[in-house]
């Protein structure tokens, strides 16, 4: 992919159903008995793993122009699949069908791409066998595949030494087939998609900020859901919009969940001009966002921050590249365990182009300036990818991009959005 920067530009977007908010709707709806229509899902490879584990275990799923139809049925009634469960990329439908599955009739094996295949499981693997589940990693540290064997479950008290929103998620989905109550306290709060999700769909849970209790043997019902914008996809666009001085771009329909919404308080920090308007709050909160391009200085974050914007810290860290002073990121060590070591790759592609930044075990720090084309690499990484296409854009010179293909995990349309924006620019100078 080759990439030129890009001129100011006014526009307004909207990006995909939110890849996150996708995956809990399919799988809370696949367990409310009767017919649930899910609109504006997620078109990304990720939500496509989950869809096609559903029709494994005998869900069916339908779609309808921009609804998803799920004829659901109480967990009982699954059937146990013929073949291993792939999750293809995706950790959030390992993680959080093997809490399901573990409080099923069934076996099931869960295996992944070779990415995913080097993710940690053991998070999950010994809070669910606390809950007196059956549940194994095939190979060594911990990591997938993973041999699930359904059994009764018992309520269980869980203090989370990791903040992880996959981990407390796949325990409360445990916890709906357990006797007794499961209760959860994490060390920092994480989004709470599945709590809100789960009350959408009738169930009777108790949640605030850093904890979450659901009582087990609860029967859910059948919802009409419209899935808010992704805000981690319209990250890139955000940034690109506050990077670039004169443009101005709005995104309407996009999920502003406080879990979420982090990068906003960082991108604000950075002294963008950012404002936005929440047109309704439940089950979740959805509006638009109005960004305006200007100069941006430097951040520093950490703590229980980094939970809020753990998916948005590598286009953040684009955004301190090109911003003025120092940033600083610590806290999140967790960029290592996902789909590539994010603050390794991340780095070492931003140095190609220019960057003056230091590697940190748990972070990084960047002293911002400007970036030049170069010859980059995704690592196979989404998230990754669609961070050099902005830093591209904002880069003097031409930048090649190798492995764009791979945004297709998250953001199928990634590139054709960005294209959009290239000719609004365009446009304004013709």
């Amino acid at each position: 992919m080759e990439i030129e920067k890009i001129k100011a530009f006014r526009e307004k977007i909207r990006v995909p159903g939110d890849k996150s908010i996708s995956h809990r709707a399919l799988l809370v709806a696949a367990q409310a008995p009767g017919l649930s229509c899910l609109c504006g899902l997620s078109d990304s490879e990720d939500v496509k793993a989950t869809r096609q584990c559903l029709r494994q275990v005998g869900i069916a799923i339908e779609d309808e122009a921009r609804t998803t139809c799920v004829l659901g049925k109480g967990l009982p009634h699954w059937h146990e699949p013929e073949a291993a469960l792939s999750c293809e990329n995706s950790g959030t439908t390992m993680r959080l069908l093997a809490g399901l599955l573990a409080g099923s009739a069934m076996r099931a094996t869960l295996v992944g791409d070779a990415s995913l295949s080097n993710r940690p499981m053991q998070r999950i693997v010994g809070p669910l066998t606390l809950m007196g589940g059956q549940i194994q990693a095939m190979t060594d540290k911990g990591r997938p595949p993973l041999m699930v064997t359904g059994g009764k479950l018992k309520g269980c008290d869980h203090r989370l030494p990791i903040a992880s929103a996959q981990v407390k998620s796949a325990l409360l989905l445990a916890g709906l087939s357990a006797t007794g109550v499961t209760r959860i306290w994490e060390k920092h709060p994480t989004r709470d998609h599945t709590e809100r999700m789960l009350r959408a769909f009738g169930c009777n849970i108790d949640f605030s900020p850093g904890y979450a209790e659901v009582q087990g043997g609860q029967t859910l019902r059948p919802f009409h859901f419209q899935t808010p914008g992704d805000i981690s996809g319209a990250a890139f666009f955000l940034v690109l919009a506050a990077v670039t001085p004169g443009a101005e771009l709005v995104v309407e329909n996009v999920g502003l969940n406080p879990t979420r919404t982090g990068v906003l308080d960082v991108l604000r920090a950075m002294g963008a001009s950012l404002t936005c308007t929440v047109h309704r709050t439940e089950p979740e909160p959805v509006g638009s966002i109005h960004v305006s391009g200007g100069h941006l200085r430097g951040f520093r974050v950490g703590g229980a921050d980094i939970p809020r914007l753990i998916d948005e810290l590598p286009i953040l860290a684009v955004a301190a590249a090109l911003a003025t002073g120092r940033t600083e990121v610590r806290d999140a060590a967790e960029l290592r365990v996902k789909e590539s070591d994010r603050i390794t790759a991340l780095l070492t592609e931003l140095r190609q182009m220019g960057a003056r930044c230091q590697e940190l075990p748990d972070g990084f720090t960047i002293e911002g300036g400007r970036l030049s084309g170069a010859l980059v690499n995704s690592h196979g990484d989404h998230r990754l990818a669609m961070s050099l296409a902005v830093a591209g854009c904002s880069a003097e010179g031409i930048t090649l991009l190798r492995g764009a293909e791979c945004v297709a995990v998250s953001y199928r349309g990634f590139f054709t959005t960005l294209e959009s924006l290239v000719k609004a620019g365009e446009a304004l100078y013709a």
